[in-house]
């Protein structure tokens, strides 16, 4: 099967564009969609111990092996499976195990910095940002570090002041002069979400053989 579309959904942390990203792919046919967490290629530095590796930035678009989602992006557009990293942010490691993902129709690609390389940004069809107010945005982050991640809030609050607002400033608030959408307050943007998932949808319905391939 060959990709029709691939759309990349951005955002600051804690934004809401994994719920965004979850709402659109809810609203295809399951087979007619595959999501990518650009999160899951932050590079692996098991040559570090577990102190060194939490003081690294994790906010930089360094931190990412962005040369390996793109050549992802290539091989899904030209029909073929890849093997995606799995990445556990309690130890801050890549896992053994990778997570097969096939070629669909669409393809979402979500993370905060999904738009700041060329090679990536290049191949995404569609680039949705969501904007969410900074002070919603660091709440939902502290809740989700606490209760997902098993973090505490002192170290929390020293990377927010570190690296996460710095990087925010210099890399992600700029990517959204790329967008084609802007969809405020995330998930809970039910008339962003419905146009969204519409246009998809009227997209597909015009490329028949993805379309059938999907259903």
């Amino acid at each position: 099967m060959i990709p029709r579309l691939f759309i990349g959904i951005a955002g600051g942390t804690g934004s809401g564009k994994t719920t965004v990203a979850r709402k659109v792919a809810g609203g295809l046919p399951a087979a007619a969609v595959a999501t990518i967490e650009h999160d899951s290629y932050y590079r692996d530095h098991g040559d570090l111990s577990f102190e060194e590796r939490t003081k690294l930035n994790y906010d930089h678009p360094d931190a990412l092996e962005n040369e390996l989602l793109a050549a992802h992006l290539e091989q899904l557009r030209a029909g073929r499976p890849v093997e995606v990293p799995v990445y556990d942010f309690k130890t801050h490691s890549r896992r053994r195990e990778t997570r097969h993902v096939d070629p669909a129709p669409v393809i979402i690609v979500e993370g905060i910095l999904v738009f700041v390389d060329d090679q990536i940004r290049r191949q995404l069809d569609m680039k949705i940002f969501v904007d969410t107010d900074a002070d919603i945005r660091v709440m939902r982050r502290i809740r989700r570090d606490i209760e997902d991640r098993g973090r505490s809030f002192a170290s929390i609050r020293e990377q927010y002041y570190r690296t996460v607002r710095p990087m925010h400033l210099q890399f992600v608030e700029p990517t959204k002069r790329w967008a084609d959408v802007i969809i405020p307050e995330g998930g809970e943007n039910t008339v962003a979400l419905d146009m969204v998932v519409g246009k998809l949808l009227h997209v597909l319905s015009t490329e028949p053989s993805g379309w059938a391939a999907a259903r």
